[in-house]
């Protein structure tokens, strides 16, 4: 079986009725499951039409998965926490967001552990 160009299997594509578009500028592709979040940054997207069905083709290098329950708790931590451990700690906010997320959200265990690994740099 010989190979086949892009341009030749588009064109034998479209003989038998298929419309094929290849959607550009895609960021990233959200799948929602009932536990869990799948999430592809910087995918190949394309949209393939075939009759009254429309197909979904995503291809990409990497693909991130994170529990409904971890999404649950990083919406959790509210802008006014991360400032205050922010302020308390002497740190960046994104300092502050990432020391909250690691400690679930408890203000006093993120202060004190950035507090403990800016001495430990010094």
């Amino acid at each position: 079986m010989r190979k086949m160009s892009p341009r030749e299997m588009r064109r034998i594509m479209q003989k038998m009725g298929m419309e094929i578009n290849e959607m550009e500028d895609v960021e990233e592709v959200v799948i929602v499951r009932r536990e869990e979040i799948l999430r592809m940054s910087s995918p190949k997207v394309s949209i393939i039409k075939m009759g009254d069905q429309t197909i979904v083709q995503v291809i990409g290098s990497q693909i991130i998965v994170e529990s409904k329950e971890q999404k649950a708790e990083e919406e959790y931590i509210s802008e006014e926490d991360v400032q205050l451990v922010a302020m308390q700690a002497k740190v960046s906010l994104e300092e502050a967001r990432k020391a909250l997320k690691q400690t679930g959200g408890d203000l006093a265990k993120a202060i004190l552990t950035l507090i403990a690994s800016k001495e430990e740099k010094q």
